[in-house]
């Protein structure tokens, strides 16, 4: 991996951490499909609004099909699912439950990919997974039945994410590629095109109490414009540059970043088992991303 990809990669990782500090304070508030549908939206106007200061021209060549119905997994459905976590886990908890996505691509990707699970690959998803345990068992928050409900939800957008990076490289990468920025408008616009029927039955039947205050609205921004918008466009970029497997990846450094934000942000509590939890993920990271030499020729026996 090039060192520019290893910067994206932990910058995305910072950004991605944040947002589930954002939504921590979104969703109580607002509730989970007003939330889910404004985040969508505002990052749909800011990528618009990107695109028009860079004086880009919007030219989807025959890909806008296949891109709304990618936003459906890499967007609309986990968003939705993360808001509902929101509502009963803390901000560095749905970071942790997020690093179970590139478990979900390597055994997506296995079944119905072709792509080859390696020793190492396998190795460095049960140490993530491992990770994920001594985080979730030992940390401040004990097991029942509504941080399962919060794990169900983020395991099912795990699940997108995983599909939808090798949807990406087929629907797109290996039809000729298109800019990232194309890739993130055009998924965002189908994840808004999704919310938006029960975003309007919502608020029709069952509206919030409140809209917020400055600061919900200030976290409403952060989250539409920098962790959806500039993050959608970082991420299309990796899986062009280093394929979905590896970009799927960031979520093993989202964990320290969402914890650390929801500390210092939130008062979440951190423990010795997060910093455990860390060091299992960080391994983790390590074998997935490692690359192995090939044997020379004249090594091989006959």
């Amino acid at each position: 991996m090039k060192t520019t990809d290893f910067i994206r990669l932990i910058c995305l990782s910072a950004i991605w951490g944040a947002s589930f500090l954002f939504m921590r304070i979104i969703v109580p508030v607002l509730g989970v499909l007003p939330s889910s549908f404004i985040r969508v939206f505002f990052a749909s106007i800011g990528l618009l609004i990107i695109i028009a200061a860079l004086q880009f021209s919007i030219h989807f060549k025959g890909k806008l099909k296949s891109l709304l119905l990618l936003g459906i997994f890499s967007s609309g459905i986990p968003v939705l699912m993360y808001s509902i976590a929101a509502l009963v886990l803390p901000a560095g908890y749905s970071a942790i439950f997020n690093a179970t996505t590139p478990l979900m691509g390597i055994l997506i990707g296995a079944l119905f990919f072709s792509e080859k699970l390696t020793i190492a690959k396998a190795a460095g998803v049960l140490f993530g997974l491992a990770g994920v345990a001594v985080l979730t068992r030992t940390g401040p928050v004990a097991l029942n039945g509504q941080v399962l409900l919060g794990a169900a939800a983020c395991l099912v957008a795990t699940s997108c994410y995983g599909l939808a990076g090798f949807l990406t490289k087929r629907w797109i990468s290996e039809r000729g590629g298109l800019d990232s920025r194309l890739v993130a408008l055009g998924t965002q616009l189908g994840a808004t095109a999704l919310l938006l029927p029960p975003f309007i039955f919502s608020v029709s039947t069952n509206p919030p109490a409140t809209w917020g205050g400055t600061g919900v609205w200030l976290a409403i921004a952060g989250l539409g414009f920098i962790c959806t918008s500039l993050a959608y466009i970082m991420y299309f970029r990796l899986i062009a540059d280093i394929g979905p497997v590896k970009s799927l990846t960031v979520t093993f450094l989202i964990p320290p970043f969402g914890v650390f934000w929801g500390w210092i942000f939130l008062g979440e509590q951190i423990t010795w088992a997060h910093l455990g939890g860390g060091m299992l993920i960080a391994v983790a990271l390590w074998l997935v991303l490692m690359q192995h030499k090939p044997r020379s020729v004249s090594n091989v026996k006959h």
